[in-house]
């Protein structure tokens, strides 16, 4: 999946963005939109703490560097056992499985007080009243929702594409 970000320039351009996009058949799960605060949305698909956050970039560290934290820990335990016990695999195992929760958990926590990155470079357009829209896509779809949004919408400014989006949010 890929995240396309764009902004238009009020909530009515933005029901015609989404209403073009649910006929393209993208799920409405998979629209995020981002307006100043107090907006009156309507039925437009709000952002979730998720897509606001850097929630999901945050777990991901958080897991990849708590896990090899617990491999290496695993490893001393090893490699110095204390107090002369006999440890094995299932102490590399156990640390690093440990860490990783540990890592994950403590790093999305912290994510979710942290706002999104990649959302701050549109932070002034949307504090003038336009709408930030978020769409993902499959990577195969990039191209053709990027040329629906332009040609229906010529003032629209894309704002790029985001590489990958985990599928589990």
């Amino acid at each position: 999946m890929r995240r396309i970000y764009f902004m238009v320039p009020d909530i009515d351009t933005a029901n015609l963005v989404v209403d073009e996009l649910l006929l393209k058949r993208i799920d409405d799960h998979h629209i995020h939109v981002v307006a100043k605060e107090g907006t009156a949305m309507g039925d437009l698909p709000e952002a979730s703490l998720l897509q606001k956050s850097d929630f999901i970039p945050a777990t991901e560290r958080g897991l990849a560097v708590g896990g090899i934290t617990g491999m290496l820990a695993g490893l001393a335990a090893i490699t110095f056992p204390p107090a002369g016990l006999i440890l094995g695999g299932g102490a590399v195992l156990g640390t690093s499985l440990a860490g990783a929760g540990i890592g994950a958990w403590i790093s999305g926590m912290i994510g979710m007080n942290v706002p999104n990155s990649q959302i701050e470079q549109f932070e002034a357009a949307i504090e003038k009243g336009e709408i930030l829209m978020m769409v993902d896509v499959a990577k195969e779809r990039v191209e053709e929702i990027e040329e629906l949004v332009q040609k229906h919408h010529p003032e629209a400014d894309m704002g790029g594409t985001e590489p990958h989006i985990p599928a589990f949010p």
